[in-house]
C-alpha cells in the first residue's frame, strides 16, 4: 500500500470513527475531511509516523500566509485554528489506535482576538417582535412564534428548523432538542411564546409534521414545507430592518441575546452553558464580558469620586 494510501485509509477511517463513534453531523464530518485532506494535500501525503513539529510549523506558515489559487487567500486566525483542530483529533484518533505519529498535544493554537458578540437591547428586540404586526395572517403568527420561539429557547437556527409539532407541548414550559453531536438538552419557553406558538397552530390547517412551515407558495397542503434555516434568517432579517434596526441581524443574535439577558439577570454561568448547548464552558464566557455587573458596580462605586 502507498504512502498515499496509507494516510487515506487513516483519513477515512477516522471520518467514519466521528459518524459512528462520535455522532457527529453530516456538516462537521464534510468539514473535518476538507482540513485533513488540506493538509494532506499540502504535505503530499506524508505516512503517519513522518507527521512532526517541524512539518506542522511549515504548515502554519502555509495556513498563515497569503496563497494564490486558494479559496480564501488570506485564512482568519479561527479558521486556521479549525484547520488545527481536526488535525489533533485526527492524531490523537491515531494514537489510541496504536498508530505511530506525533502528539496531538504538541499542537498549539493561535492566539485570536476577543470575539465580539452583537446583541439585541430590550427595546430593540420588542421593536422586532412587534414587527410582525405589520404582516397578515397566518405568516404573522408564525414569524412572531419565530421571534418568540429564538429568545425563549436560545435554539440554533438548524435546531428551529428542525422543530416537529409533536416535539413541542404547550401544556408544559420545557422541551427536549437534539443539538450539536446528537446531544439532548432541555429548553424552556416563556408564556408569550407558548401563546405565540399556540395561537400559529390554532391558525393552521395543513398536515405537516414540522412545527414551523412555508405558506408563501403552496397551493395545496401536500406542498407545506419546513423552513430552511435561511428562510428563518430571512424572516429576522426582514423583521429587523422594518424595526428600523441598522446592525446586521441574524438567528444567533438573538441565541446571543438570550444568553446575555440571562447573565445580565443573575444567571450562573454554567446553568447557561447548559440551556445553550455548550459542551466547553469556554465557549459561554464569551458573554461574560458584555454582561459583568460587578465590573459596573465598581466604576459607578469609585469613577470619578475625587
Amino acid at each position: 500500500m502507498s504512502k498515499q494510501n496509507d494516510l487515506e485509509k487513516c483519513i477515512c477511517l477516522f471520518l467514519e470513527y466521528l459518524e459512528v463513534e462520535k455522532g457527529r453531523s453530516a456538516r462537521t464530518i464534510r468539514n473535518y475531511d476538507f482540513y485533513l485532506k488540506r493538509f494532506a494535500d499540502w504535505a503530499k501525503y506524508p505516512s503517519p509516523a513522518k507527521i512532526d513539529q517541524e512539518m506542522i510549523r511549515r504548515y502554519r506558515l502555509y495556513l498563515n500566509r497569503a496563497v494564490e489559487g486558494r479559496d480564501d487567500v488570506n485564512l482568519k486566525k479561527s479558521t486556521q485554528n479549525y484547520h488545527l483542530i481536526a488535525l489533533r483529533s485526527f492524531l490523537k484518533f491515531l494514537a489510541k489506535r496504536d498508530i505511530k505519529t506525533m502528539m496531538a498535544d504538541k499542537i498549539e493554537l493561535s492566539k485570536t482576538g476577543t470575539r465580539k458578540i452583537e446583541f439585541l437591547e430590550e427595546d430593540e428586540l420588542r421593536r422586532i417582535i412587534n414587527a410582525t404586526k405589520d404582516a397578515n395572517g397566518i405568516i404573522a403568527k408564525r414569524d412572531r412564534a419565530i421571534l418568540e420561539m429564538l429568545f425563549s429557547t436560545g435554539l440554533r437556527v438548524s435546531e428551529l428548523s428542525e422543530l416537529k409539532v409533536k416535539d413541542v407541548n404547550l401544556k408544559r414550559v420545557e422541551f427536549t432538542v437534539k443539538g450539536k453531536g446528537s446531544k439532548h438538552r432541555v429548553v424552556f419557553m416563556s408564556d408569550t411564546t407558548i401563546t405565540a406558538v399556540k395561537n400559529y397552530l390554532d391558525a393552521r390547517s395543513d398536515v405537516s409534521p414540522y412545527l414551523f412551515v412555508s405558506h408563501d407558495r403552496a397551493k395545496h397542503r401536500r406542498d407545506i414545507l419546513p423552513l430552511s434555516p435561511r428562510s428563518v434568517q430571512r424572516i429576522v432579517e426582514r423583521y429587523a430592518t422594518s424595526a428600523g434596526i441598522t446592525k446586521r441581524i441574524t438567528p444567533h443574535t438573538l441565541r446571543h441575546t438570550f444568553a446575555t439577558d440571562l447573565l445580565r439577570n443573575g444567571a450562573d454561568i454554567r446553568s447557561v452553558q447548559m440551556m445553550l448547548g455548550h459542551e466547553s464552558i469556554t465557549t459561554t464566557q464569551i458573554y461574560t464580558h458584555v454582561t459583568n455587573k460587578e465590573l459596573k458596580n465598581i466604576h459607578k462605586k469609585f469613577h470619578g469620586k475625587g
